[in-house]
């Protein structure tokens, strides 16, 4: 396959593999112990461009493709956290993507532009305790009074939940229409009403922050209704489609990182007179899961290049092909990269299950992949959907 990467996108990469590994690397630890890490890191991304590579230069962004959204993703995971790199990813490619897309002027430089810049945290508010995967199950309203839509609800499984500024917030203005009833609000979290329920404590990716939202009787101004009333629910499947790739090629990043380290590690640890990696073993099943990577990389690059293709050059809707592509990668990724990461564990043997260990960390953060941002069922669905049966 041509590589996708011109020098631009070279010179990318190492800024923020840089930052990755020397910036936010020698901290996380830390911050997976005190489960957040701190607003700076938001500020500095922003500051170096990371968190609007992607985004069109009169937003504060640098005009680039969205390949240089995929060097992000997969640089980032360099500095050994990916929950840290999941809070990043959701303010550049998950919460933000609709904004650029349908914002209006005023909206863009109330929201997107400090996002981008790392000034104004975002989350993106879809799930519910009562509505994970089926958004046309949502049940936070929005209903118009005068000027101003007046919210209540909740929301859960947030990321970056307890900080946020604003809200990028899926709700029904009409509870009686299913799909055509929903809505997206972009809701300011300084507004009466709105509150932080609980952080909830995860399985993994502890330094990201995961919140329950609440909101009783938020009042907030009808200039922040995104797009076209009734229109939420198109607007956010094709959100869904950047929040997925970059899903997807961050944990394939991260799971040949891992691959890498294990097999460096193999060659100096010895078993009955021999290194690790040359037991015959260890040997075929590394190659196995080698070439499995490489797979998941070129169906994930091909989707990338289709969407590529679609919203940065031709600036149209995402296909139905494209989708498919897509969610083929989402969950075809998520396996391999769930069976790469229990072998690397099964590889170190008992010092693998040890949290001292980088391998845990990376073992518990990738079962994520198969769950956020469409869970490996729905894509399945999708994809059976697309094909027609």
């Amino acid at each position: 396959m041509h590589s996708p990467f011109q020098e631009e996108h070279k010179l990318f990469r190492k800024t923020v593999e840089d930052f990755a590994k020397n910036e936010l690397g020698p901290n996380v630890d830390q911050w997976e112990e005190d489960e957040l890490f701190p607003n700076w890191v938001f500020k500095r991304a922003g500051e170096l461009g990371i968190l609007g590579a992607h985004y069109a230069e009169d937003v504060g962004g640098s005009g680039g493709d969205f390949w240089m959204n995929v060097v992000a993703s997969e640089a980032l995971t360099k500095c050994d956290s990916a929950g840290l790199v999941m809070g990043l990813l959701v303010q550049s490619s998950m919460a933000t993507p609709v904004i650029a897309d349908i914002g209006t002027d005023e909206q863009k430089a109330e929201f997107l532009a400090p996002a981008i810049a790392g000034e104004k945290i975002a989350a993106l508010g879809v799930s519910e305790p009562g509505a994970g995967s089926d958004v046309a199950g949502l049940r936070t309203s929005a209903r118009l009074v005068g000027d101003e839509y007046v919210i209540n609800g909740s929301k859960t499984y947030i990321t970056n939940g307890t900080r946020a500024d604003f809200v990028t917030l899926m709700v029904k203005t009409d509870p009686d229409a299913g799909h055509n009833g929903i809505s997206i609000i972009l809701c300011p979290t300084d507004l009466p009403g709105f509150s932080v329920s609980k952080k909830l404590k995860k399985a993994g990716n502890w330094c990201s922050d995961t919140a329950e939202l609440f909101f009783e009787d938020v009042k907030v101004p009808k200039r922040y209704l995104l797009g076209r009333e009734g229109m939420g629910f198109v607007y956010l499947m094709q959100n869904f489609q950047s929040e997925r790739l970059v899903g997807a090629t961050s944990a394939l990043a991260g799971s040949k990182w891992a691959l890498d380290r294990s097999v460096a590690w193999g060659r100096e640890r010895e078993v009955f007179g021999k290194p690790l990696i040359k037991r015959e073993y260890w040997k075929q099943n590394f190659a196995s899961l080698y070439t499995k990577y490489e797979a998941a990389l070129a169906l994930s690059y091909k989707a990338c290049a289709a969407y590529n293709e679609e919203k940065y050059v031709k600036n149209v809707p995402v296909s139905m092909e494209t989708t498919k592509l897509i969610s083929m990668s989402k969950a075809y990724v998520g396996d391999i990269t769930g069976e790469i990461m229990d072998q690397c564990v099964q590889f170190h043997g008992g010092m693998g299950y040890l949290e001292d260990l980088w391998v845990a960390r990376a073992w518990r953060d990738q079962r994520l992949l198969r769950i956020g941002g469409g869970a490996t069922e729905v894509m399945r669905y999708a994809i059976a959907k697309i094909l027609g049966f």
